[in-house]
C-alpha cells in the first residue's frame, strides 16, 4: 500500500473546523471537515466517510489542500470544452445585434 500524501502542517483540526463554521460553500465545508478527521489522527478512509467520497477523493483533496490551502477546497468549474448548447450560441450570434 502507498504511503498517503501527508497534510500541511500550518494548519490544524481547530483551525480547519473554525474555516467550516465560516464556510458559506457548503461542499467546502464537508472537503474541510473530512480533512480535519485525518489532523485528529483519523485514517483516509474515515475521511472519505464523512465527506461522503471514495478515499482517491480524499487524496485529490490533499493535494488541492496543500497546494493552495482553504482556497484549493473551494468548487472549481469543471475542465473540458464548453457544452455543444453553448458552442452552438457563440457561432449563432455571428456579431449581430
Amino acid at each position: 500500500m502507498a504511503t498517503p500524501v501527508p497534510l500541511r502542517s500550518d494548519f490544524d483540526t481547530n483551525t480547519l473546523r473554525q474555516a467550516a463554521r465560516r464556510s458559506r460553500d457548503a461542499s467546502q465545508t464537508r472537503r474541510l471537515l473530512a480533512l480535519a478527521t485525518i489532523y485528529e489522527g483519523g485514517t483516509r478512509s474515515d475521511a472519505a466517510k464523512v465527506g461522503d467520497v471514495t478515499r482517491q477523493i480524499v487524496r485529490d483533496w490533499v493535494v488541492r489542500f496543500n497546494a493552495e490551502g482553504l482556497d484549493g477546497l473551494l468548487d472549481r468549474k469543471s475542465p473540458g470544452a464548453p457544452s455543444a448548447a453553448r458552442a452552438g450560441r457563440a457561432a449563432g450570434s455571428g456579431g449581430q445585434a
